[in-house]
């Protein structure tokens, strides 16, 4: 079973907070994104598109990264700003 966390503004797109998934093999970020189409697909296009960052056991996710079960995944939204 892995966790998905969504922070900030993607959490009303996602229309929930966080939730559990399970899976049965290892899985790329391209294959949770056709999952979390299935039920958020907004979500799943902004993932796909790479609008969002990605973050697994809190470390930044690549599109190489490899999902286990057991793992965390988080889901934030770009980050801009600052002051010079």
């Amino acid at each position: 079973m892995i966790t998905l966390k969504y922070f900030a503004s993607l959490k009303a797109i996602a229309e929930k907070e966080e939730e559990r998934l399970d899976i049965e093999n290892p899985i790329t970020i391209d294959q949770l994104s056709d999952i979390i189409s299935k039920t958020a697909p907004k979500m799943g296009i902004m993932i796909r598109e790479k609008k969002v960052l990605i973050s697994v056991n809190q470390e930044m996710a690549s599109v190489e990264t490899i999902i286990y079960d057991g793992d965390e995944v988080a889901f934030l939204p770009p980050f801009s700003g600052g002051t010079k």
